[in-house]
């Protein structure tokens, strides 16, 4: 396992990290079999792992705490906000009102005196950066979380963030989790480049393309996995959209093969390799899954297997630039660029 130090913190991380989005009804995971994910991965030299309070609507952060007990202090702990949590109209965003109880929910159900690293889970475009950031900053002086972040946010508002930081003398945004993979390389155009020109720390999500690139999308095979079952229409190959993916997922299985890798393997080394990625997060379900990924710990792609991805999916390009994640709310609601 390599280990990099997270933006400007000090703090040193696993270039993988575990994700635990299908702890739980999600991923239809035990606890014992969350238990069993956690101890490889910490002796497979991980020691990030990141979770939400919207995973499960709490399930996740529970399992994730029974899971380090005992070894909180081996663990970098990352965790999310804003995100509906409830029929309440206020237990969601990043309001001081809102965020002030969501920590303390998430400290409970995480059995821990403190968070690591919290992030906000999605930008929320009723909230000032100035609100939310004070809260934070408080939340920090007071000890409940050492550092806070953002994700998915779009580059404008990560630029937006650390202007008002400065402007109101607050806590800035220390990292940022993209989306990010070789079919989704949108985040090279603006988000890449923002976070490394701020020095934050960035954690890719979805690196395997939600299992497009995880060797069980391939032509000619019944495409039957959990992330299918449940977004069939991602999958639903007769989509023009899913088709350049599959036909992009060829020809990077080729690739692979050529270069004496798997395509998890290959999948790894790309996002990594790029100099403003701190670490990928991996969201395993299986013990199975999680050696596949851990094998790619200490993957580093040559120039020349980067310049075929590059051949493949042209850099900036998203191949599904409809399921794109932080696009600003007016290219989505038509009423908001319409007087």
């Amino acid at each position: 396992m390599q280990y990099r130090t997270l933006g400007r913190t000090g703090v040193r991380i696993s270039t993988l990290s575990l994700g635990a989005m299908n702890f739980g009804r999600l991923g239809r995971t035990s606890q014992e079999e969350v238990t069993a994910l956690v101890d490889t991965a910490l002796e497979g030299g991980i020691n990030l792992i990141d979770t939400a309070d919207a995973y499960g609507r709490g399930e996740s952060e529970e399992m994730v705490g029974r899971a380090i007990a005992g070894r909180r202090d081996d663990v970098v702990l990352a965790t999310k906000a804003t995100l509906p949590m409830g029929e309440g109209t206020n237990h969601r965003g990043s309001s001081r009102h809102w965020l002030i109880t969501a920590v303390e929910h998430s400290l409970e159900r995480l059995g821990v005196e403190h968070i690591d690293l919290y992030q906000m889970h999605r930008w929320d475009p009723t909230t000032s950066d100035e609100e939310t950031l004070s809260a934070l900053t408080d939340l920090q002086r007071a000890g409940k979380i050492r550092y806070f972040g953002s994700s998915t946010f779009p580059a404008h508002r990560i630029v937006a963030a650390q202007w008002a930081a400065r402007e109101h003398h607050l806590g800035r945004y220390v990292t940022e989790q993209p989306s990010y993979s070789a079919l989704r390389r949108g985040a090279e155009t603006h988000v890449l480049p923002v976070a490394q020109e701020h020095g934050l720390g960035v954690l890719v999500w979805s690196p395997l393309a939600s299992g497009w690139l995880s060797g069980a999308v391939r032509e000619g095979r019944e495409i039957a996995t959990s992330r299918s079952s449940l977004m069939p229409q991602r999958f639903d190959t007769t989509v023009p959209a899913n088709r350049a993916r599959l036909e992009a997922v060829e020809r990077l299985a080729a690739v692979a093969d050529e270069a004496g890798l798997t395509l998890i393997q290959l999948a790894l080394g790309f996002v990594t390799a790029h100099p403003a990625v701190t670490s990928a997060l991996v969201g395993p379900r299986t013990l199975e899954h999680l050696g596949s990924q851990l094998a790619a710990a200490d993957t580093v792609l040559g120039h020349d297997v980067l310049d075929a991805v590059d051949a493949i999916v042209a850099p900036g390009l998203d191949l599904a630039p409809d399921e794109k994640s932080d696009a600003p709310p007016a290219l989505l609601d038509a009423s908001l660029r319409r007087r």
